[in-house]
């Protein structure tokens, strides 16, 4: 796919926080691993009083709910996306604060001066960049001395390769992005940082109400090839594999810490 679709792709899917909320969603409703994998990622964080943080491909900005305490510990936060309806999913759920602004930008092209901020994250959104090295090195350049990158991402052993298993009937690939994920990640960021940690978060999904996993399915842009397929035989191949009443699908997320 050239970067050019890819980039119309990316901006079509996040448009508006429709297709998001709906993955978010089953996450919230379904995970083993009730920590939360936004409160886990918050755990890794190590951000110092008066830190200057940048978040690249912030989404809806859920993350940032609950952690008043947080933000007005830093000097200042710059929330930012790609998508401007993405900005303006993530200031209408934070609101505003005296260090808080929200901007539309592109990690290729970062705005700011070399050295600007001690934070920097870009989470579950790096596979999306069409130049990934080009838009770490702007990273790296606007990141101080000592200063930390955060990014999350999932791994190429997840949702998608689970879907792909039971539906291929239909037409369905193990499609799923790879162009960042925790089984490259480390060799894709060692090109530019001197350091670099790979957390793993143990997590997988124990779906009950399937209808709510077929709607997972139909918000997934790589879920295409089901497009004219009822949504009703999705469910009863969902249900066959149910044990129990209970849909049991494997997750792959982490992080990476980079320095």
């Amino acid at each position: 796919m050239s970067k050019i679709n890819n980039t119309s792709i990316v901006k079509q899917q996040y448009a508006t926080a429709n297709n998001l909320d709906t993955r978010i969603s089953i996450h919230d409703k379904y995970s083993t691993n009730k920590m939360g994998f936004g409160n886990w990622i918050f755990s890794n964080y190590r951000i110092d009083k008066g830190a200057k943080v940048l978040e690249l491909g912030c989404g809806t900005g859920d993350m940032w709910k609950n952690r008043e305490s947080l933000i007005c510990a830093c000097s200042k936060i710059i929330l930012s996306d790609f998508s401007e309806g993405m900005v303006a999913a993530t200031k209408d759920n934070i609101g505003s604060y005296d260090n808080i602004e929200y901007k539309v930008l592109d990690i290729q092209e970062i705005p700011y001066e070399d050295a600007a901020f001690d934070i920097v994250i870009a989470n579950m959104m790096l596979y999306h960049v069409p130049d990934i090295d080009r838009g770490l090195t702007e990273v790296r350049r606007v990141l101080k001395r000592g200063g930390r990158f955060y990014c999350a991402t999932y791994g190429e052993h997840g949702i998608i390769e689970y879907l792909s298993r039971i539906l291929s009937a239909y037409g369905v690939e193990d499609n799923i992005n790879k162009n960042f994920t925790l089984q490259n990640g480390y060799e894709i960021l060692s090109k530019t940082f001197s350091k670099v940690e790979k957390k793993e978060y143990i997590d997988s999904l124990e779906v009950t109400n399937i209808d709510d996993m077929v709607d997972y399915i139909y918000s997934l842009s790589s879920m295409t090839s089901l497009n004219s397929v009822p949504k009703q035989v999705i469910k009863d191949i969902l249900m066959k594999n149910t044990i129990d009443g209970v849909l049991n699908v494997p997750k792959e997320y982490g992080m990476f810490i980079s320095l």
